[in-house]
């Protein structure tokens, strides 16, 4: 299980490029003997094991892609390394999430090895596109339909069962671009931009006792120039916005257009909008779509029943209190959730290890991921 940790960090799979990865995939989850092994038209990967068809069918759900890791030599160790120093396993993706992906698939994998039938049958999809908005888990849909689901996000070995939901918000202002030693002939939309940054704070943000307050962050800011001595004519400003469950982007939305007014009519002939933008997306095996950079929040209530059975479940398999939390970044475990599918969260992995240059994953943490997934694995479906 650890080699093929390795190997799985060791292939580069940006988003819409995990080909390679999934041929990779497709080899083990063959090796090992899962029934049945194939990729969607939208370049998921996915196993199944047959179980006895008397229980429910469970969904182990994992992403293939990765962030771009800029330059390598930033990095403590090659980002495509796949290396093992201080008992970790380093790399782009080690703790998001190829770690807990070969984990689940090596989990699963004793079950087809040993000729174990569980109560139903279990899928493992190694989905496309997650990072762009969880396009391979949206549409991972429309072929399987499990009773209940666990996402492999990292969790630090605990249970998650919610996250805000995360949507990508941009705010363009127009003004007019003059050379920048005549600015009182043009109108520079950096002055809405700096008003509106500051004026944030004034929003009346939601807070959840437990998923905490609503936020709104600004994050990249860029112009239709590329001269420093040129007002530019547009900025575009992107922030990232995270709702708690049971709350809408757009009531925030609502507030924010309401300061960007203000702020446009303090900067004479600046125009401005904001919207949510939308990608189009292409898969390496060639589909297409249009599709919003955004993940819905949600909230399994704690005392559902699928949050009380995988705790007991993990509690016993790991020999050791299993507390249940929620994640702070978003996951495909919301389009589940959107779709019907109930869904908890177990995943080996620190929440600071993710998206940096020091990206890792404990070994131990890796070996006790695949025990809780297989316990998972062999009792969910009940």
């Amino acid at each position: 299980m650890i080699n093929f940790c390795q190997r799985l960090v060791q292939v580069p799979s940006l988003p819409g490029e995990e080909e390679n990865l999934v041929h990779l995939i497709e080899a083990e989850m063959g090796r090992l003997g899962y029934d049945q092994v194939w990729h969607d038209e939208w370049g998921n990967a996915i196993g199944m094991v047959r179980g006895q068809r008397k229980g429910h069918t469970v969904l182990f759900d994992g992403h293939m892609d990765h962030f771009n890791p800029g330059k390598f030599d930033h990095w403590l160790y090659p980002p495509f390394g796949g290396e093992i120093h201080d008992g970790r396993l380093w790399g782009m993706g080690a703790s998001d999430m190829k770690g807990a992906l070969g984990a689940i698939i090596h989990a699963v994998g004793i079950l087809a090895r040993e000729g174990i039938r569980p109560p139903g049958d279990i899928y493992v999809a190694a989905t496309v596109l997650d990072e762009l908005g969880g396009l391979g888990t949206v549409r991972l849909l429309n072929s399987i339909q499990p009773n209940c689901a666990v996402v492999g996000e990292s969790t630090s070995g605990q249970l998650a069962h919610g996250h805000r939901s995360r949507t990508q918000v941009v705010v363009k202002v127009l003004g007019r671009s003059v050379h920048a030693s005549m600015p009182q002939l043009g109108v520079n939309p950096h002055a809405v931009i700096a008003r509106l940054i500051q004026r944030l704070e004034m929003l009346n943000m939601p807070v959840h006792a437990e998923f905490g307050a609503t936020t709104l962050t600004p994050t990249l800011i860029y112009s239709d120039k590329q001269s420093g001595n040129v007002i530019p004519g547009e900025v575009s400003l992107h922030l990232d916005l995270r709702t708690i469950p049971g709350k809408a982007a757009e009531d925030v939305l609502v507030q924010l257009d309401a300061i960007l007014q203000n702020c446009l009519a303090e900067v004479p002939g600046s125009q401005g909008q904001i919207e949510i933008p939308k990608q189009t997306l292409r898969t390496w095996t060639g589909r297409t779509e249009i599709f919003p950079f955004s993940w819905p929040s949600y909230n399994l209530d704690p005392h559902d029943t699928l949050v009380i059975r995988g705790e007991d479940i993990l509690k016993r398999a790991l020999g050791r209190p299993v507390d249940t939390i929620f994640w702070s970044h978003a996951t495909s475990a919301g389009h589940l959730a959107a779709a019907g599918v109930p869904t908890i969260g177990f995943g080996p992995g620190d929440f600071p290890k993710l998206h940096n240059l020091e990206e890792c994953v404990s070994i131990d943490q890796l070996i006790e991921g695949m025990q809780g997934y297989l316990a998972l694995a062999l009792e969910l479906g009940e």
